[in-house]
């Protein structure tokens, strides 16, 4: 291999049950809904339709057995949406499940490859 190539690990994780139910990108919109409090805004932060958000949101409520978000109707201030308590403990077991397998990945990289080849 020549000197200036050098070998990067490549990964992804995500959740199943009938079919994928969570990842990255299911993470990125719940973390968004609860920065911006709107599914819109965290769906427009993530350059997706709103409707693509939603649907994307019931098909996982659907994989996963339990309601992901709390919807808030209009009114003056406008609508909104949170999380609900099972959403944010997936979330947060999701994120740290992702933190300790980046760690140990790296970790093993190193192990089997070194810093560099």
């Amino acid at each position: 291999m020549e000197a200036n190539k050098r070998l990067i690990l490549k990964y992804k994780i995500w959740l199943e049950t009938t079919g994928k139910a969570f990842g990255d990108g299911p993470c990125e919109i719940l973390c968004g809904v609860d920065r911006l409090g709107s599914l819109r805004a965290a769906a427009e932060g993530m350059n997706m339709s709103y409707s693509h958000a939603w649907n994307l949101i019931r098909r996982l409520e659907q994989r996963l057995g339990f309601k992901l978000l709390h919807f808030q109707v209009g009114g003056r201030s406008g609508g909104g949406a949170s999380l609900t308590p099972e959403a944010r403990n997936l979330l947060n077991r999701y994120q740290g499940l992702k933190q300790e397998a980046e760690s140990a990945l790296a970790a093993l990289f190193r192990r089997y490859f070194g810093e560099s080849l």
